[in-house]
């Protein structure tokens, strides 16, 4: 009797750049306008250009005094004050000889040339009788110290120009876009339509919190996980619930899902037990490639396609020449693995079906507070986190089967294959808010 060799491990860049390549012609092209207030976490379908300049005029970054330096020769001078110009309001032309009194925003009046802030000036009362009805008494200042041409003035446009580009198509905006684009006056945003997720899980042994927990079953935590990280994502998230452990299930799922959604995300079901139906559904609707991944936690992914039946499609219009299909990943069934293969594998699909680069975040060098002296054969991913000191230390039970791991942990170390790791050497760390969010 002969057994045949193991199928080589995928590498895991390997796996990504498939996934990459094979997402692609699937990249949601349908956009919708949204309000600039509402746009948190959507992609940017069309570039924002500025439709002035930022700051609009010239205006005074600190509260202090607007005046001509040529009346400042040295530091005492004293100055009348022609007027008081608050955040809003437009003064006069700046009297020569005279200072206006100016507060943070405010417009510098013409005429003035610097604006020395108030703690380096000394306000004193006018003297009796040198003010009428006309002039309203405003006081005098005296300057403490030599101003330079331009001090505390923002020069209008020197943020932003007019006409130009502030925000790229493709990027995802956080609050601090949303509040750029708000400050080039724009009030809504054309944003690539949200991706719509399937998800569902296989496994009679799955109950639902809430529900009697017989001998041998468990509750479906991967239902909650995975539908909170593709929100995370930005997705619009359809869920199919679990589907029993019978292949006619499957592929009645698959075929509800694809008619529906751009992705299906499964959960279980991606090994090769004989009650894993995933891949001979997958193939009885469409088309599925079973990898395994050099990866740890993670190794069994499934990917392909799904038909749409005849008049299937019409709530996933906009994938362009790929509209007659639907994703498919399918993810490993234990609670990490599937947590870790879905920000490391699927983020990447969802990032290149919004139309951007599918590269995550650029991991960070830190160092190890721990010892990791067996490695794996795999590419490990571990679950750490940031102490006090910004070193990384390790959660101490890496089993797949441990969600506590990555509750606790707020970023993943990528070890390379067979690495040790000794206390105080430099890892690579991967936040996980950025791979979830980003």
């Amino acid at each position: 009797m002969t057994t045949s060799a193991p199928r080589p491990l995928l590498p895991l860049e390997e796996a990504l750049a498939r996934l990459a390549a094979g997402s692609a012609p699937h990249r949601i092209t349908a956009t919708e306008q949204v309000s600039t207030f509402d746009a948190l976490g959507r992609v940017l379908a069309a570039d924002v250009t500025s439709l002035l300049d930022v700051p609009p005029a010239d205006n005074t970054a600190m509260d202090g005094y607007a005046l001509r330096t040529a009346d400042v020769p040295a530091p005492g001078a004293e100055l009348p004050v022609s007027q008081r110009i608050p955040a809003g309001v437009v003064g006069r032309p700046l009297a020569p000889g005279s200072a206006a009194r100016i507060f943070t925003g405010a417009q510098v009046p013409p005429g003035a040339d610097a604006v020395v802030m108030q703690e380096q000036c000394e306000a004193l009362a006018e003297p009796a009788g040198t003010h009428s009805a006309d002039a309203p008494a405003l006081g005098r200042v005296r300057v403490n110290v030599k101003p330079a041409v331009g001090q505390w003035i923002r020069r209008r446009g020197e943020d932003v120009r007019q006409g130009a580009v502030v925000l790229a198509r493709g990027r995802r905006l956080d609050a601090a876009a949303l509040g750029l684009a708000a400050s080039v006056g724009a009030a809504s945003l054309t944003v690539v339509r949200r991706p719509r997720v399937a998800l569902f899980s296989t496994g009679d042994e799955l109950r639902m919190p809430g529900e009697p927990l017989p001998p041998g079953a468990i509750y479906n935590s991967n239902r909650f996980t995975l539908r909170g990280l593709a929100q995370a994502a930005g997705c619009e998230v359809l869920d199919f619930g679990i589907v029993p452990d019978r292949l006619d299930a499957t592929r009645a799922a698959l075929r509800r899902a694809a008619a529906e959604c751009d992705l299906i995300v499964t959960s279980g079901g991606v090994s090769v037990g004989e009650e894993d139906h995933l891949k001979a559904a997958a193939a009885a609707e469409g088309q599925v490639e079973q990898w395994q991944v050099a990866m740890k936690p993670g190794k069994p992914l499934a990917f392909g396609t799904i038909r749409r039946g005849p008049g299937d499609g019409r709530g996933a219009a906009g994938v362009g020449g790929a509209a007659g299909q639907a994703l498919l990943v399918g993810l490993p069934g234990n609670p990490v693995s599937s947590f870790v293969t879905f920000v490391l594998c699927v983020a990447p699909v969802l990032r290149v079906l919004q139309g951007r680069p599918p590269a995550g975040p650029r991991p960070l060098v830190l160092t190890a507070a721990f010892d990791w002296p067996r490695p794996d054969r795999r590419r490990e991913f571990l679950r750490v986190r940031r102490n006090e000191d910004g070193a990384l230390e390790l959660f101490a039970n890496q089993s797949s089967g441990v969600l506590t791991s990555a509750v606790w942990a707020d970023g993943l170390v990528d070890n390379p294959a067979g690495q040790a790791i000794a206390r105080g050497d430099a890892v690579r760390y991967l936040p996980l808010a950025e791979l979830i969010g980003g």
